[in-house]
């Protein structure tokens, strides 16, 4: 049976990494004796697949991963039995039964839903809200990104899907996936570099609220709940 795992991270395990996160949901599986199928091979292990992972100091309410289960189980009964032996920072919030033939969580994601909000004192001189309406007005939003071998030129603006401003935040829908990908802070640097001014160092305060497939379908919803076992 494939299973795709609905969770939230957030308060001070929103610091720690990807690898860190899979092998707290590895043990925490177990201790919730959870019948979690493996691979064959010399050295087997769960088979497991997250969606787009987090950057190190975001939260999240919409966090992604699959995994196979040997024996049936209700969804309510997985949510109970994990968060039971779970850790404060970590808590699924919906279990659904995936069909057979459904990519994986990484292969399905294709864009993510965000609030971005500024610390206390930190936010761009101003007034913002009217300055990044007229930044994303623009036709191109041009930002330069660079690796070790080059620097390329991305257009950002074909990555952000929707937006908003709200009270104290920027709500925003960006492309999130092997194509093309965006991420919040470099959206939110591209903006300061357009007013003129450096962004200051953990200036943000940034939130995932939902990571959609194509046609911006929530993950959860390829899936099915579970009534029983």
């Amino acid at each position: 049976m494939k299973l795709r795992i609905k969770f939230r991270k957030y308060g001070v395990l929103k610091f720690i990494g990807h690898l860190d996160v899979m092998r707290f949901f590895q043990k925490a599986l177990r201790r919730a004796d959870i019948d979690v199928a493996y691979t064959t091979g010399f050295s087997p292990h769960q088979i497991m697949s997250f969606a787009a992972p987090l950057g190190i100091g975001l939260e999240s309410n919409g966090e992604y991963v699959d995994i196979e289960v040997n024996t049936p189980i209700s969804s309510q009964d997985f949510i109970d039995r994990f968060n039971a032996c779970s850790a404060e920072g970590i808590e699924i919030t919906d279990v659904r039964r995936l069909p057979e033939k459904t990519a994986n969580a990484m292969a399905s994601v294709a864009a993510a839903e965000y609030r971005i909000r500024f610390r206390e004192g930190r936010c761009p001189q101003g007034d913002w809200h009217n300055a990044f309406a007229v930044f994303m007005a623009r036709e191109e939003i041009p930002f330069e990104k660079s690796s070790k071998k080059s620097t390329t030129v991305v257009d950002l603006k074909k990555g952000v899907l929707d937006w908003r401003l709200e009270e104290d935040c920027v709500w925003c829908i960006l492309s999130t996936g092997s194509v093309l990908n965006i991420r919040p802070d470099t959206l939110m640097e591209a903006f300061w570099t357009y007013l003129g001014q450096e962004m200051p160092k953990n200036a943000l305060l940034i939130t995932r609220e939902e990571t959609y497939g194509e046609n911006l379908v929530p993950l959860a919803e390829f899936g099915s709940w579970i009534d029983s076992a």
